[in-house]
């Protein structure tokens, strides 16, 4: 999926921390993932995407057991992973999709229900957790992924999305003709609901937004958002636009990276010491180190 590229960076985060907080994410991603594709999914054959999807449409069409077809599919992704991130990914994740095949051979998950729709988003709900936890464990549920990083690495012509991308067509397209338009539609809304929900568990409610301030008032700004708590960077900068045609007002750039929750305050602060200011606010992947995160936010 497109928002497991950020395995590597999250991988590297947590790959200190205490090894049994660890296996209880993965854990209890093992445990989401199997409720989404037992308790939902499979009894309506729809599919997610990757090598979930495709383990479950071979699962579909040969009839070989889906808890043996998930671990053999990822066995060359794992032996990747493991030239690529080390012994420690490899071991993490290997036992998490083992961990995941024999969840599905042998934990009995109650059929939740036979609305298509609910199974759809519910059945995504489930699996995009579970991967997400695993994740922020620093181990995967699908391979998809590792593959997708050194294909883009090779043919330095295709991000990593555009991999999984074009995988995830090619899978959908195959559920299109072996499980008719209804389920393959289904498929994608699941794969859509899974996406998000990886991308709520990677960033969750401290999704950060960085804020760019430009402003003649620019050391009163500083002033304010340090007394916040938030750390910033400030650059020199004129400014480009004058009747005369010619650079001129120097003024102040200010940067700083905070929480969706603490940028109504911040922008209030700014717009009050100068209304005039130029605010600019982009979205924030990952962070590391700074002033960022303060106790009790993380």
């Amino acid at each position: 999926m497109v928002t497991r590229r950020r395995i590597i960076s999250i991988y590297l985060r947590v790959k200190g921390k205490h090894v049994g907080g660890s296996f209880v994410l993965i854990i209890l991603g093992i445990l989401s993932a199997a409720m989404g594709l037992k308790g939902f999914l499979l009894s309506s054959k729809f599919i997610d995407g990757g090598v979930t999807g495709i383990s479950m449409l071979t699962a579909e069409i040969t009839g070989i057991p889906l808890s043996i077809l998930i671990f053999v599919i990822n066995i060359p992704f794992l032996i990747l992973g493991y030239k690529r991130l080390g012994i420690l990914f490899a071991v993490k994740s290997t036992m998490a999709i083992a961990g995941l095949s024999l969840c599905l051979a042998f934990v009995h998950f109650p059929d939740v229900t036979h609305d298509k729709l609910l199974t759809a988003v519910f059945g995504g709900f489930f699996i995009g957790v579970g991967i997400g936890l695993a994740i922020r464990a620093g181990a995967v549920l699908d391979g998809t992924d590792i593959a997708a990083l050194l294909v883009s690495k090779k043919t330095q012509l295709l991000k990593v999305s555009d991999v999984i991308l074009l995988l995830n067509v090619l899978i959908f397209s195959a559920a299109l003709f072996f499980l008719g338009v209804e389920s393959a539609l289904y498929s994608i809304l699941t794969y859509l609901a899974a996406t998000k929900m990886i991308d709520f568990i990677l960033t969750g409610i401290e999704q950060y937004t960085g804020i760019t301030v430009v402003s003649v008032k620019g050391e009163a700004i500083r002033k304010a958002i340090t007394k916040m708590g938030r750390g910033v960077t400030v650059y020199e900068g004129k400014s480009g636009y004058g009747k005369d045609g010619h650079v001129n007002d120097p003024r102040d750039i200010i940067f700083t990276v905070a929480t969706r929750f603490e940028i109504p305050a911040i922008k209030r602060e700014i717009l009050n010491i100068d209304p005039a200011a130029f605010i600019v606010q982009h979205s924030v992947d990952n962070t590391t180190g700074g002033l960022v995160k303060r106790h009790g936010l993380h």
